[in-house]
């Protein structure tokens, strides 16, 4: 009987114990964190880029925008500053692209060491807004691509022995080229346009390469850094 008795009161302790286990809850994992934006301010995973922020950078320190009739020479157009302007269309979480649209690219104090040319009056882009694709993916790809206005476009006005000539220059493609987080740049290398319309004292081809940064989010306050994260 004190066996008997033993065994059943050990079975009950046993079955309350289960019955108390099974009732605390399993430890619950811990919710993944939120992927940060692609495009971020001040530093990388800062605040993200706002749709709508206003994005700006000039040249490169040191650097100048060339318009080179070939991809190997330098022959052609120099300009010793330039100005992009665009403002931030969408800047989803990373991994992927962020966009923009180029609103404005001007070029100054460009000269020419073309053959009969004295001097340049302008050179300017047309056919804006572009479209800005900006990725995460290895090498900060950077895509310029034509927008609802047409090719990308560039003329250059030029003063001659001959008077003023007009040479207008497309791109069939898009700009490609690369950001950087060191120096928070956008850098286009021997970009290929081809002649559509001009004098035929005007190159048949142009080559563009400039580098722009720092890129700075001036919609926030102090102008900070733009970051691809």
């Amino acid at each position: 009987m004190r066996f008997s008795r033993h065994l059943a009161v050990t079975a009950a302790v046993c079955a309350a114990t289960g019955l108390a286990l099974a009732a605390v809850p399993a430890t619950a994992a811990p919710a993944p964190l939120a992927a940060g934006p692609v495009l971020t301010t001040g530093s990388l995973g800062g605040p993200a880029v706002a749709a709508g922020d206003a994005l700006a950078a000039p040249l490169a320190a040191g650097t100048k925008a060339t318009f080179y009739s070939t991809s190997t020479s330098t022959t052609g157009v120099t300009c010793a500053t330039s100005q992009f302007s665009a403002t931030a269309q969408s800047n989803p979480a990373a991994p992927g692209s962020a966009t923009a649209s180029l609103t404005g690219m001007t070029f100054g104090s460009c000269t020419s060491n073309v053959t009969g040319v004295t001097s340049v009056r302008s050179l300017t882009v047309g056919n804006l807004p572009y479209v800005v694709t900006v990725s995460d993916a290895p090498g900060l790809p950077v895509t310029l691509s034509g927008g609802s206005a047409g090719t990308i476009q560039a003329s250059a006005v030029l003063n001659t022995l001959l008077g003023t000539i007009t040479c207008t220059y497309q791109l069939s493609g898009a700009f490609t080229g690369n950001a950087d987080n060191t120096a928070h740049s956008l850098a286009f290398n021997t970009e290929h346009f081809v002649k559509s319309t001009g004098s035929t004292l005007c190159p048949g081809e142009g080559y563009f390469s400039a580098t722009f940064g720092p890129v700075t989010d001036t919609s926030q306050a102090g102008s900070p850094a733009v970051y691809v994260n």
